[in-house]
């Protein structure tokens, strides 16, 4: 079954239907890997351990390859149970040396019914708030730029690191803490319901946080990790937010966020730039058609707080499942989408960059950017998709462009000459899915004159098959790059020699904006920040370079439509 995305409002969601992780693994090299700096294996012992003192307590983590790394370190207690659905609660300080040598659990959520049977999942729990560090040095004063990564999937599923193959790989921080000198960060934080469930018109003020309860959870990490980066060797007044898919629309919402102020200095908005979230109504209706779905109604909805977590997910997956689905790329509106963080007035007083950029972050320097063929991820359970004829073509876009689709298709058949009818449904639909609203959050940054944006789009394009059973290489697909900025080529599955050039063109600008807010290093060419007069990008590959206003023809386009 093919993946769904499906958008409200400009905010992304994922059904259960697409495997995000069996992808990554496709396009990835599971065996027979050397990495820049190796990854610590559960059942790995390490070199030796080191002991930091935090703000709560000391912590024992691992030292390998020279870097320190310690995971699953606690930044709020359990959130189960009678704190369910509330902010999260203040970490406690502890005596005694806390181990922190293995990743904490991920949150709850629903399990990906494509994934391959022998594939173990990772242990998830309501008491997931937890964070993992990578970095060179403890408290040897060096303040490096501390970059703090916010995982993909939606606001429903994923972690920020498991001990169970393949999904140690993807966030491991070690070789881009040991390449460029800087400390690493990632997070659990809840997600789908247990993060995002709107209870503030249902069971009152004591839950007027919880429709973005997972948001605050990230806002408290980010919290922990500047009162204690000093003590991993960071700069607390240097710290940069970025994220991926899910987590760039995290890294959007946190720069709207007044818990998170003051307590980042950048941000990279990656494959994920949103523009609006959900509203109350819209929130308070998934609400409603929840409660219908487990036998409840307004006045047992407290029953939500003591029902098992199992059966939460159950109903959230038939929930989501009784969507309507109109063509390829179809967008729902109402109670049948997943949840995710709400507009309520305090917690998230406004939308993140609708219609303007938030006031708040105006200082912050910025990066965003999409894939160049992010579609192709979505397009891998339909595998008619990669050999579509002209006609074909026609018939996947109409359901979502209608009377648009020939103009659309005329526009970018003159812009690509020679592309085929199933490149053309790829740059299509990735436009539609990413770049149009990275353009439009740029342009709404460039408009504040606070701070710089840089613009960029990944084109590494691994040869490998997109899908089992189809020709069409998978290119730089959504979510390709991840192994590439975190400076892991050797785990792509891909034979070009080049990627390795092109995971240091990509992962050494990403620690060049964390130390000193511009992306620009001597192996790529000279990167301006974006303006509405030069609209430049970069594109990143094994050979960069700098574009000025790619496909102007079609973002006219995509504009005049609206």
């Amino acid at each position: 079954m093919m993946s769904i995305v499906y958008k409200e409002e400009n905010v992304m969601f994922y059904s259960s239907g697409m495997n995000r992780r069996s992808f990554l693994f496709h396009v990835s090299s599971g065996a027979g890997v050397t990495l820049a700096a190796p990854l610590l294996r559960a059942d790995a012992k390490p070199e030796a351990t080191a002991n930091v003192k935090t703000t709560h307590g000391e912590l024992r983590g691992a030292v390998q390859d020279g870097l320190k790394i310690f995971k699953g370190i606690r930044y709020g207690e359990s959130p189960a149970g009678v704190k369910r659905f509330q902010p999260p609660p203040k970490l406690k300080p502890w005596t005694g040396v806390r181990d922190a040598l293995a990743y904490g659990p991920q949150s709850k959520q629903n399990p990906d019914p494509a994934w391959p049977k022998e594939w173990k999942p990772a242990p998830a729990s309501e008491d997931c708030l937890f964070l993992n560090i990578w970095t060179p040095g403890l408290r040897d004063g060096k303040k490096r730029p501390v970059m703090f990564y916010s995982h993909g999937g939606g606001f429903a599923t994923g972690n920020g690191g498991a001990d169970v193959f393949p999904q140690d790989r993807a966030h491991d921080g070690a070789a881009l803490a040991k390449s460029y000198d800087v400390v690493v960060v990632t997070h659990n934080h809840r997600l789908n319901l247990f993060g995002y469930l709107y209870l503030g018109e249902i069971l009152g003020e004591e839950y007027a946080a919880s429709g973005c309860a997972g948001m605050l959870d990230i806002a408290a990490a980010l919290a922990w990790v500047r009162e204690n980066a000093e003590a991993f060797g960071g700069d607390p007044d240097n710290i940069m937010i970025w994220g991926e898919s899910g987590g760039g629309a995290k890294t959007s919402t946190l720069l709207a966020l007044p818990s998170a102020k003051g307590n980042f200095h950048k941000a990279s908005i990656e494959s994920g730039a949103t523009l609006r979230l959900r509203s109350k109504d819209a929130s308070t209706e998934a609400t409603l058609a929840l409660l219908g779905k487990l036998g409840l109604s307004r006045n047992n909805a407290r029953e939500l707080l003591t029902l098992p977590a199992e059966k939460l997910l159950e109903a959230q997956i038939a929930l989501q499942s009784g969507g309507r689905r109109t063509g390829a790329l179809p967008a729902l509106s109402g109670a049948n989408l997943g949840f995710s963080p709400v507009v309520d007035g305090h917690y998230i007083p406004n939308h993140p960059f609708d219609p303007v950029a938030p006031a708040a972050a105006a200082k912050i320097p910025l990066m965003v950017g999409t894939n160049k063929d992010e579609t192709i991820f979505m397009m891998r359970g339909t595998p008619e998709l990669f050999s579509l004829d002209e006609p074909g073509v026609r018939k996947a876009l109409e359901p979502s462009l209608g009377e648009n689709t020939g103009r659309v298709l005329e526009t970018y058949r003159r812009s690509r000459p020679g592309a085929s009818p199933t490149d053309l449904y790829v740059a299509i639909t990735t436009a539609r899915w990413m770049w149009t609203n990275a353009i439009t959050l740029a342009e709404r940054k460039v408009a504040q004159k606070g701070a710089p944006v840089y613009m960029y789009l990944f084109a590494f394009e691994l040869e490998a098959p997109a899908a089992p059973g189809v020709t069409y290489p998978t290119k730089a697909a959504h979510a390709t790059e991840i192994a590439f900025k975190f400076n892991h080529p050797d785990i792509v599955n891909s034979k070009r020699p080049d990627r390795f050039k092109a995971a240091r063109n990509m992962s050494r600008a990403w620690a060049s904006f964390a130390r000193s807010s511009n992306p620009n290093h001597d192996e790529i060419p000279h990167w301006p920040a974006y303006t509405l007069e030069d609209r430049a990008t970069m594109f990143l590959d094994a050979e960069c370079r700098l574009v000025h206003d790619p496909f102007h023809e079609e973002r006219l386009l995509w504009q005049q439509l609206g």
